[in-house]
């Protein structure tokens, strides 16, 4: 008679590779699980993958990569610029008001009549002495004067609170270009849309809402929950036009140049990407000089010249 086979002793037979049936195999990938002969496998992070997880996960690489780099982050930034894991450029320009204010403080001997010094004076944007003087610097001194402890302590916290994340976001260098352009435009905003004996004006709020315009494009770009923006947006329009003497030229014209340049920066096509964002922050700011420009044509000269009336620095200008 005979015996049946002992299955303890009976050999399973092994399942085909999945992309050749006839190898048998007791290999498979560790990600799909598929049986795979030696040939189809690839090493992989963890185990061995078949040759379509390994295209798949590089797909899915690349895919993830383009998101990251969308969002800001990855080998490149919102601008195209290198990414930067930790602000400079804010707190160096957030020091650099702080230490011009604590010498207009030092010159004046007062924390809230600092603009009572010399520094203050030669600095702090005036019509007659910027265009009837050609005292062109202003426009830019202007921007890191702060008067009264509360004006510094505010936009410190603004320039704190919205220049860092902006900076990672955007790159360190599009992030300085897109400060100065703003505060250019606050700037070109007063000295073009104001009479000229306006009063002076001084402050980094123009340079900071361009920043805050800045986000209202990276908003729209990404289609981010405009939530938080509206709230900043709302909060600071609101102190604009509730608080007395501030300059709403300044923001206004800061906010929309900070817009336009950030629109440049991220809009620019990806084929001569640098080319395309230097021409249009270039078209932005010659537009501003000219309006400046313009605006100095229709205006008499004048010499100008820093007076002391009882230990108090005043300047004034007289038509030639």
């Amino acid at each position: 008679m005979s015996q049946p086979p002992n299955p303890q002793y009976q050999q399973a037979a092994m399942p085909g590779c999945w992309w050749h049936p006839n190898r048998p195999t007791g290999l498979s990938c560790s990600r799909c699980e598929r049986p795979a002969c030696p040939d189809c496998l690839r090493e992989a992070a963890v185990g061995f993958q078949c040759t379509d997880c390994v295209q798949a996960g590089r797909q899915q690489d690349r895919a993830q990569q383009k998101q990251y780099r969308d969002a800001g982050y990855g080998s490149r930034t919102l601008a195209g610029a290198q990414p930067a894991r930790t602000a400079v450029v804010t707190p160096v320009l957030l020091a650099l008001n702080v230490l011009i204010f604590l010498i207009t403080v030092f010159q004046s001997g007062s924390l809230a009549n600092n603009n009572f010094s010399e520094l203050f004076q030669y600095g702090q944007l005036w019509n007659p002495a910027t265009l009837a003087g050609d005292e062109w610097w202003r426009i830019l001194t202007s921007g890191f004067l702060q008067y009264g402890l509360l004006h510094i302590a505010s936009n410190a916290f603004s320039l704190w609170f919205v220049g860092r994340p902006l900076e990672t976001a955007l790159g360190r260098v599009p992030f300085t270009v897109l400060y100065f352009v703003s505060l250019l435009g606050g700037s070109a905003a007063n000295l073009v849309f104001s009479d000229l004996d306006a009063v002076p004006v001084v402050g980094a709020s123009g340079a900071i809402f361009g920043l805050i315009g800045a986000y209202t494009v990276i908003v729209i770009k990404l289609r981010l929950n405009p939530t938080w923006l509206l709230v900043i947006l709302g909060l600071n329009v609101f102190i604009t036009f509730q608080v007395p003497g501030i300059s709403i030229l300044g923001h206004a014209g800061g906010f929309v140049a900070g817009l336009l340049a950030t629109f440049a920066l991220l809009y620019a096509p990806d084929k001569n990407r640098l080319k395309w964002q230097l021409g249009g922050i270039a078209i932005v700011v010659v537009a501003m000089i000219g309006l400046v420009v313009w605006k100095d044509s229709q205006t008499i000269s004048a010499s100008c010249e820093l007076t002391t009336s009882r230990g108090v620095p005043s300047y004034a200008c007289y038509p030639e």
